[in-house]
């Protein structure tokens, strides 16, 4: 099995790289969305009506769906003989950062149950600050990944 995750590596990182990428513009895109939705939508017009299923389908059919393939393509790389080293501190700080982002992730699942419940009970300002979380993580994993701390 690790001489076919090596001779594969290439483009298991390929499809790493593009899902990762799909990921974070569902998870720079859908705080954004809750900030348009929290200042300028009202429960039940058409706005909110329209964001409502925009978020949705930015979760299910594209956030979702790169996520998985991430974590799939994250773990079939960290099974691949050579790719890391566990003596570093890199892994580790990517590794956590993962576990962030993810957290993350679901956290934005609950966010987008309650704004389709009519329940959402924080500010545009709130969601605006929460839009940076996955950019101060990205930055983390890509240094840990390129600078191998």
């Amino acid at each position: 099995m690790t001489y076919f995750l090596a001779d594969i590596y290439p483009y298991v990182l390929s499809f790493h790289i593009m899902a990762v990428l799909s990921w974070m513009a569902g998870l720079f895109y859908l705080p954004r969305l809750f900030v348009y939705h929290a200042e300028r939508a009202t429960e039940g017009d058409q706005l909110d009506e329209t964001l409502k299923i925009m978020e949705f389908k930015l979760q299910r059919y594209i956030m979702s769906p790169a996520s998985i393939a991430a974590w799939a393509a994250g773990l079939a790389l960290v099974c691949t003989p050579g790719v890391v080293d566990w003596t570093a501190v890199w892994p580790y700080t990517k590794g956590a950062c993962i576990l962030a982002m993810t957290a993350f992730d679901h956290w934005l699942m609950i966010m987008r149950k309650r704004f389709a419940r009519g329940e959402n009970k924080l500010s545009g300002r709130a969601y605006r600050m929460m839009n940076e979380v996955p950019t101060l993580l990205m930055i983390v994993i890509v240094l840990s990944v390129v600078v191998k701390f």
